[in-house]
């Protein structure tokens, strides 16, 4: 995802608006929203998306003790405005290791956090059994937000969705155990709201899963 806009659903190479079509093209996907390049983390960086996206920018808030902010990404381009959101964060895992959490804010079928899922399909729905109760609540917004486990993608990372404030939540977690995280009713903040707190956010290094989810 670094350096040119790439393909939400698949990181591959998109096709910029020109003559024969109004919109990013994937080649494998077709229309996209684009992924913009990957920087790293700031608060400055931060402050782009947050002012460029049409969806939320989710983030614990306050962060869990040891977590720092690891890298935003956003799709869409400066006609549309950001259509996905994805933050990530790094700390201390709940049973010891690091831990990495990657939260998707999205529209639907726009299929960034499907990637981050290990999923084929854009959005969560196939995967949710919505008919049992959800396995974790996060206030989202100060609102309770139900969150179920995705079932079907890689054994290597924890991943729950819901819905809030009208979009797609995606909250995914490396390594699986570390999803343990998500069953201590998070508080998540849409930084849109945050105002001058943006400025606190601690941040570390870039988080290598932002642009590649399938690294070791």
């Amino acid at each position: 995802m670094r350096g040119e806009p790439s393909c939400p659903k698949c990181g591959g190479r998109v096709r910029a608006p020109g003559l024969f079509a109004d919109s990013w093209q994937c080649d494998l996907h077709g229309t996209v929203h684009p992924v913009q390049p990957v920087i790293p983390p700031s608060v400055e960086a931060l402050g782009v998306v947050v002012h460029r996206t049409q969806v939320p920018v989710w983030m614990p808030w306050p962060l869990p003790v040891g977590w720092l902010f690891t890298g935003v990404a956003c799709a869409g381009d400066d006609r549309s405005g950001g259509r996905a959101t994805a933050v990530a964060c790094s700390g201390p895992g709940p049973l010891g290791g690091i831990g990495e959490l990657i939260l998707v804010a999205e529209e639907l079928g726009v299929g960034l956090g499907a990637r981050y899922a290990g999923l084929d399909a854009p959005d969560p729905g196939p995967y949710l059994d919505v008919e049992k109760p959800p396995q974790v609540k996060v206030l989202a917004a100060g609102r309770p937000t139900p969150l179920w486990h995705v079932s079907g993608g890689p054994v290597d990372r924890a991943v729950f969705a819901g819905e809030a404030l009208g979009m797609w939540l995606w909250a995914v977690v490396w390594p699986e155990r570390s999803g343990l995280l998500m069953y201590e009713e998070l508080v998540l903040t849409d930084l849109r709201d945050a105002g001058a707190e943006v400025d606190l956010v601690p941040c570390g290094a870039l988080s290598p899963r932002l642009i590649e989810p399938t690294v070791p």
